[in-house]
């Protein structure tokens, strides 16, 4: 078989497997954030952190708990690193440095998971499992919570309450992301991953020494890892490690977990909101966009010219074989275009343009199909603003679903839309300028400008993975980076819970004969493009001097 048709195989059978995925999960979801009912363990949570699930919560509460809830989380996280070394179970490591320790807590709470840092040299049983493995599956509710309170904005109507923020994170974790780790993380033990607390052992010797691998909860770990979209890996090496993707089909899991809930959430958006086909148009959209950059990616890689790639078959360089170009390419993609950053082979080792398709996926927003809840709001906060430029193009008030686009909405989604663009162009262009910084880069030119712009891109926003080039374990990319996490996480979330606050005190606009019709193919194409405008417009001068640069010199 060819390594192009096995690709493409592998990428009908992940199609295969999400759309039989797609109705149940989403249905599910939907009866999770609308039902009164609470199970007996969400009590005993509720009881524990004194909050009361059945309080309505308007936009500022709603925002108060998010905010509060996030930064108390970052204080224990930091907190957990910088006592490490005092700490049973540390297998022997340091506690982590104050500027790692900040940087790795704004990571994992901001649902990032960058690393500067290598977990199997680092990080010991009880901060990877106390902490990084809790922070995967909260960080991952919170999102959620904040896009199902932006849908509540567009299914309410006379009311600024957006639901109940804890019993939103609470079910999210409880009822969705728990109960399918546990199966996921027996799926990934029974392809072969590790899941044990044994300590550092020698795998192997060789002239000069030995070597060393340690023990962990590796499966439990991973599973929450994709299925959050978080992105951290137990080890350097990530999702190339064997330990932790063990082989062709484990990837193909694994990608399909990245993608999942994503994706799903588009239904739970249709059902909320009493319309499915408006759920099937945002997800039109979604698809749209992955199979492009899938296929550009594939196509790219495989294309290479001169006698390394005719013999590989294609761009090998940095891919693990038990992959292949098919498997890494459909990985690529899916990691960048939600906000993973989980990595089975080294993005800065693709060609020119194949790493440039993984940058531009990050700076559309990572919308397609994006983060767990995070890639849902932002697609709803960009169809706000396709809806604002048909109206203006025909003279009309924008509407969707029902609810007027005015002067207030529009502002939060414009807000919205520049935080993390501003986020990364500042801080590349302040650590192209500075002496200091431009000494972690391992390569010059316009590959090294791309690792620079790589790193900003993937902190603001909060997708994790790396370009593979850059020595990012420094004092400046440690704080610049980490505030980059901050603030590319929570900024969004004030403006889309301001728009939803605004939304739902809208009274309902009674549908006629010139309302855009948001459900039809018209509307996914204007979508489509009002997100590839806004995008190009943005970034192409930082991509002209970065991947576009370096592919044309190829």
């Amino acid at each position: 078989m060819s390594p192009v048709l096995a690709g493409v195989l592998q990428l009908l059978a992940l199609i295969g497997a999400l759309g039989l995925s797609y109705r149940p999960l989403g249905d599910h979801m939907a009866r999770v954030y609308s039902s009164e009912r609470h199970l007996r363990p969400e009590k005993w949570i509720y009881q524990a952190i004194g909050a009361d699930p059945d309080t309505e919560m308007r936009r500022p509460a709603y925002l108060r708990g998010v905010l509060a809830f996030s930064a108390v989380s970052v204080l224990f996280l930091y907190l957990l690193q910088r006592l490490q070394g005092s700490l049973p179970g540390s297998l022997g490591f340091a506690s982590i440095d104050p500027d790692q320790a900040f940087n790795t807590a704004a990571s994992f709470v901001a649902n990032t998971n960058w690393q500067s840092y290598a977990g199997e040299q680092a990080m010991g049983h009880v901060v990877q499992t106390g902490g990084l493995a809790v922070q995967n599956f909260v960080s991952a509710a919170v999102g959620i919570a904040v896009a199902v309170a932006l849908v509540r904005g567009f299914a309410r109507s006379n009311t600024g309450e957006l639901g109940n923020f804890w019993a939103d994170l609470v079910r999210g974790v409880v009822r969705v992301l728990l109960p399918l780790s546990v199966i996921g993380a027996l799926v990934l033990v029974a392809c072969g991953a590790i899941q044990n607390f044994a300590g550092i052992h020698e795998v192997g010797r060789f002239a000069g020494g030995s070597q060393q691998w340690n023990g962990g909860a590796v499966a439990s770990q991973e599973v929450i890892k994709e299925l959050g979209t978080n992105g951290g890996g137990y080890f350097n090496a990530n999702s190339a490690h064997p330990f932790e993707n063990p082989n062709g089909l484990s990837n193909l899991f694994e990608i399909y977990l990245i993608l999942l809930i994503p994706f799903a959430l588009t239904r739970t958006f249709g059902r909320m909101v009493g319309s499915l086909r408006q759920g099937y148009a945002i997800l039109a959209t979604m698809v749209t966009i992955w199979l492009v950059f899938t296929g550009l990616m594939m196509w790219t890689e495989f294309a290479g010219k001169g006698p390394a790639f005719d013999i590989a078959g294609g761009a090998m360089e940095g891919k693990e074989t038990r992959f292949g170009i098919g498997g890494s390419s459909i990985f690529a993609v899916a990691t960048t275009l939600t906000s993973t950053g989980a990595v089975n082979s080294f993005h800065s080792s693709y060609t020119g343009f194949g790493g440039g398709i993984a940058m531009l996926g990050m700076q559309l927003g990572e919308i397609a199909p994006g983060g767990v809840g995070s890639g849902l709001y932002g697609m709803l906060v960009m169809a706000i603003v396709a809806v604002f430029l048909a109206g203006l193009m025909v003279g009309r008030t924008p509407e969707y679903l029902g609810k007027k686009i005015g002067t207030r909405e529009i502002t939060y989604a414009a807000c919205f839309i520049l935080v993390t663009p501003a986020l990364v162009l500042s801080f590349t262009a302040a650590a192209m300028a500075l002496p200091t910084p431009a000494h972690s880069m391992t390569n010059s030119g316009a590959h090294g400008f791309s690792e620079i712009l790589y790193a900003y891109t993937s902190g603001a926003n909060n997708n994790g993975s790396a370009f593979a080039g850059l020595n990012a374990d420094t004092q400046w990319f440690n704080t610049t980076i980490g505030i980059a996490m901050l603030l590319g996480r929570f900024l969004p979330m004030v403006f889309v819970l301001a728009l939803a606050g605004s939304l739902a005190e809208q009274k309902p606009v009674p549908e006629t004969a010139g309302t855009l019709r948001t459900e039809k193919p018209l509307f996914t194409g204007l979508l489509v493009g009002t997100i590839m405008i806004i995008t190009g417009l943005t970034y192409f001068p930082a991509l002209a001097l970065g991947p576009l640069a370096e592919g044309l010199a190829a």
